[in-house]
């Protein structure tokens, strides 16, 4: 993600997240402490960047390491989507700051659900890992 001159990448298996903002009122107009949305355990927003995956070992039935690419970072894709709407673990989100905007790096294991649009999720593996 790119603000200004500077941009944010996200490492490994992790997904920044833009929270959403929580009501402030219930549905019968009475005001919420911001402890209330401190004490539950999941949380959603927005993601808005995705890292390339879990790193993946060289594979083992190559020996000729001369080869070109031999030694290349292989990762295992996420299935997460920038767009993509997440309920995640609270307490496994760590909060940032970027450009005066706040974010949440959160674990790919810490996602529960995803929702997305009418795009359409893989169902196997890409043969080119």
């Amino acid at each position: 993600m790119k603000r200004g001159n500077k941009q944010l990448l996200v490492v490994g298996d992790r997904v920044l997240v833009e929270p959403e903002r929580g009501e402030t009122t219930t549905k019968v107009g009475l005001y919420l402490p911001a402890g209330v949305r401190e004490k539950e355990e999941v949380r959603g927003g927005i993601v808005r960047a995705v890292g390339p995956g879990t790193p993946l070992p060289p594979p083992h039935d190559e020996h000729e390491p001369w080869k070109e690419g031999y030694r290349a970072p292989r990762f295992l894709p996420l299935q997460v989507a920038i767009g993509d709407y997440a309920l995640f673990f609270r307490k496994a989100a760590i909060e940032i700051t970027f450009e005066d905007e706040q974010f949440l790096v959160v674990p790919y294991g810490a996602i529960l659900v995803l929702v997305r649009s009418d795009r359409a999720v893989p169902d196997q593996l890409p043969s080119d890992l």
